[in-house]
């Protein structure tokens, strides 16, 4: 029996820069689509999130950070992958300025 409810895949990074490479490849796909970036306090944890994917399967990155965003984007160098937190959308060409959402809360459960 099928049902057709999507799979929910979570994948943990260690670092932010890795977590940030999921952005990059995917707005260099075909479709160009630019995930978003969503902070949430979650059990006392500050967790940043993207969600990847399509019917069938959803894909939830995300990793724990010691602290809350400093800023409100993060501008991210499509080239070299570094980055910068912001506190708005600049002009730099060769950058995604990626908003950091703030959420009061989400069903999603981070284990």
């Amino acid at each position: 029996m099928s049902t057709n409810t999507p799979t929910l895949t979570y994948l943990k990074y260690r670092t932010l820069d890795d977590m940030l490479k999921v952005i990059i490849y995917s707005s260099q796909s075909m479709l160009g689509v630019v995930p978003m970036l969503y902070h949430l306090n979650y059990n006392g944890q500050n967790i940043l999130f993207i969600q990847t994917g399509a019917i069938g399967g959803i894909m939830v990155h995300y990793m724990v950070q010691k602290e809350k965003p400093p800023k409100k984007f993060i501008q991210l160098k499509r080239l070299s992958g570094d980055f910068i937190f912001i506190d708005g959308i600049g002009t730099d060409a060769q950058s995604l300025y990626v908003p950091i959402l703030e959420l009061e809360k989400s069903n999603l459960n981070f284990g």
